[in-house]
């Protein structure tokens, strides 16, 4: 079962997403090199506002998760300094193999994603092995062989199942070890791009100097440059609602419909703000000078078992606006579903929220962005 998430959402001059030269992304698609948004600068900002919205635990991403995360927890727990290195030192090895920094023992080669319920877990068990008469070092080894491979002991002294974070049942983790949990990402992001030609500007800037006496030399402080665009994106998501449930429970996918009441509550709480993210939330670096916050002009959410397909090929030819150009994008969409559906047939059940005329997307009911995400769930999950 999958949900799947179409969006138009148009942004005045900005720069959205900047590449390592400091111009914006771009990829040539069809007949026409476009602007993009790169799925890890947009996920980078829905994670963000999962962490404001959502009471469920979240996760830590970072290079110094055993140093400041770890060690820093197990020293305030009670345990002397060296011992609680030690021991902080063994973990990290054992848990990410290969993954230690040649000059820090204590820090990763890169950032690594640790669940919160992950974190309490791993700070409970190096206190257990400090507090023990034996050799804490070659006991946190014991008790770590003893666990290969079976999380679930891991789950039962976390307290919780969701044990990679919200942000690992979404977008998964990739680990080198046989005891962290490998999660894979349930929720599949395409990089959003401008359904037109790339069209951009250098925007030159000077910086006045406010203390600056109108008898000295003439001329700005500061000159320098960014290139800016406008633009209206295709934005393309997918979840794999079974893998979801599973990532969050630890249950087989097959058996994502007989999870408990709460479980399957979560889950539709997750799904409701990614979308309510993916239509709201704007990626954008230059935020004080280019204000880049829009929201979706238009999003398409299909309900249903078969094989996702973006509609992303609805734009290969790259649109040349003529007239309201929100307006020709959503015909556009419209025209190639139609098309889809004329040679594979319709499976999904559809939902839409627009600000412009949907007739082109025909037999979906238009309605508010709510009311169209509650129907959407209530298709996957049953009616609240």
């Amino acid at each position: 079962m999958f949900l799947q998430i179409h969006t138009l959402t148009s942004y005045a001059a900005a720069l959205l997403n900047r590449d390592d030269a400091g111009l914006a992304k771009r990829i040539p698609f069809g007949n026409a090199e476009r602007m993009r948004v790169s799925s890890q600068c947009l996920k980078k900002h829905w994670r963000d506002d999962f962490h404001r919205a959502l009471n469920l635990p979240g996760g830590i991403r970072s290079r110094l998760f055993f140093e400041r995360e770890i060690l820093a927890r197990v020293v305030s727990a009670g345990v002397a300094d060296a011992v609680a290195r030690k021991l902080t030192e063994g973990l990290l090895k054992r848990l990410v193999q290969g993954g230690q920094d040649k000059d820090n023992p204590l820090r990763l080669k890169q950032p690594v994603l640790f669940g919160k319920p992950e974190a309490d877990y791993l700070v409970s068990l190096l206190t257990e092995c400090a507090a023990s008469d034996a050799d804490p070092v070659k006991l946190l080894d014991e008790r770590l062989k003893a666990e290969k491979g079976n999380l679930q002991a891991m789950w039962k002294a976390s307290g919780v199942n969701l044990v990679s974070g919200v942000e690992g049942a979404m977008f998964g983790r990739f680990v080198t070890s046989d005891i962290l949990a490998r999660t894979d990402a349930a929720v599949h992001v395409a990089h959003a791009f401008t359904v037109h030609a790339l069209n951009t500007e250098i925007d030159y800037f000077t910086v006045v100097d406010d203390l600056k006496e109108a008898d000295e030399d003439a001329g700005a402080a500061h000159a320098g440059d960014m290139e800016l665009g406008a633009g209206l994106f295709y934005g393309y998501v997918v979840v794999d609602l079974p893998l979801l449930l599973a990532n969050l429970c630890g249950c087989d996918p097959v058996q994502w419909r007989e999870q408990p009441p709460e479980a399957l509550h979560d889950a539709r709480a997750v799904l409701e703000r990614l979308v309510q993210a993916i239509a709201t939330v704007s990626p954008g670096a230059k935020l004080g000078s280019t204000a880049p916050y829009a929201r979706a002009e238009l999003v398409l959410l299909e309900t249903g078992a078969s094989q996702p397909r973006t509609l992303a090929n609805a734009y290969l030819q790259a649109l040349k606006p003529q007239g309201n150009a929100l307006q020709q994008a959503v015909d556009a969409l419209g025209r190639h579903l139609a098309a889809l559906d004329g040679m594979y047939g319709r499976d999904e059940q559809r939902f839409v929220a627009s600000t412009q005329n949907t007739d082109q997307l025909a037999d979906i009911a238009r309605a508010p962005l709510k009311d169209s995400l509650s129907a959407a769930l209530d298709a996957l999950f049953g009616a609240a």
